[in-house]
């Protein structure tokens, strides 16, 4: 299944979020509350549920490569709601409880067919392999699950969104425009 950010968008976003010094990361903080307030929201409050700043840090960086990516792609996209988020987050939930209650060769089943069944597969599988990293360097805290819950959420926000119905001569211009911001 080919999602709506390409391999290469999602490789250019990567290599920016990497390079980008403190500068730019404040002027990419104040594009992505301009752009998608909703998203941001869900960083920030990291901080009332108690998870540490060197933590929120990590979950920045994912956030910034998920904007990245979807302006990387070229597609004008929509601004992600708190309903959509909200139900993304039941969506993922519910998924996740359902596999609880498998054993453990049919809970590696469901995950492969939901991974095969995603629309942002590359996404996901970035998203999820940095996420397993960053565990494994950390401090287990019983924050981490709102980090890694608001982490799966960007992914599933991003893939699940409706897209405004375009004309291919919007896509180009928007995708021109986009090009133009960075």
């Amino acid at each position: 299944m080919m999602g709506r950010i390409s391999c290469e968008a999602l490789c250019r976003a990567i290599e920016k979020t990497r390079t980008l010094d403190r500068a730019q990361k404040e002027t990419l903080a104040d594009e992505l509350f301009h752009d998608q307030p909703h998203m941001f929201g869900s960083f920030l409050v990291q901080h009332r549920l108690g998870v540490s700043p060197e933590k929120m840090e990590f979950l920045l960086e994912l956030l910034f490569v998920c904007f990245l990516a979807m302006r990387e792609s070229g597609l004008a996209w929509p601004m992600i709601t708190e309903d959509e988020q909200d139900r993304q987050m039941a969506r993922y939930v519910g998924t996740v409880k359902f596999g609880e209650d498998l054993t453990a060769p049919l809970r590696e089943l469901a995950m492969q067919k939901y991974i095969e069944a995603h629309p942002e597969q590359q996404l996901l599988a970035y998203v999820t392999v940095e996420t397993a990293n960053w565990l494994k360097r950390i401090v287990a805290e019983e924050t981490d699950t709102h980090v890694m819950m608001s982490a799966m959420n960007f992914v599933n926000c991003i893939a699940f969104v409706p897209m405004p119905i375009s004309t291919p001569s919007t896509c180009r211009k928007q995708g021109a425009a986009q090009r133009g911001r960075k």
